[in-house]
């Protein structure tokens, strides 16, 4: 494999990309900078991340196991950042494996993501 090869995008399924892209982009303070109502980016950091509609899109059920990929992102305040992400329409699983290291939430359709300390 050639040492030239990065990642440069995740992508992520949706049921409606540009309303989960806005979450995402409150979320980290990230630039929305495509907004097709097919496939919607954020830039803001390494990688891009991206939405792209799915037709009959079906929601993860945390913890059970269908989910294949998660976000995790690193914030200076974890409570304050865990209440913020709900007040902006995320969810809190009853299910928390992390002991109080992170918490895992999940965005407004349904996919987890952990937000820790860092």
């Amino acid at each position: 494999m050639s040492d030239t090869t990065s990642i440069s995008s995740i992508v992520i399924n949706s049921a409606d990309p540009v309303a989960l892209a806005a979450f995402y982009s409150k979320a980290t303070g990230w630039q929305v900078t495509s907004d097709d109502a097919d496939f919607t980016t954020l830039n803001g950091g390494a990688v891009t991340v991206s939405f792209q509609r799915v037709a009959g899109y079906q929601v993860p059920v945390w913890p059970l196991p269908g989910h294949h990929v998660h976000l995790d992102l690193a914030v200076a305040d974890l409570d304050a950042a865990v209440k913020d992400l709900i007040a902006l329409g995320a969810g809190r699983p009853e299910e928390q494996p992390g002991g109080g290291d992170w918490v895992v939430l999940t965005d407004p359709e349904g996919h987890p993501f952990c937000v820790m300390a860092g």
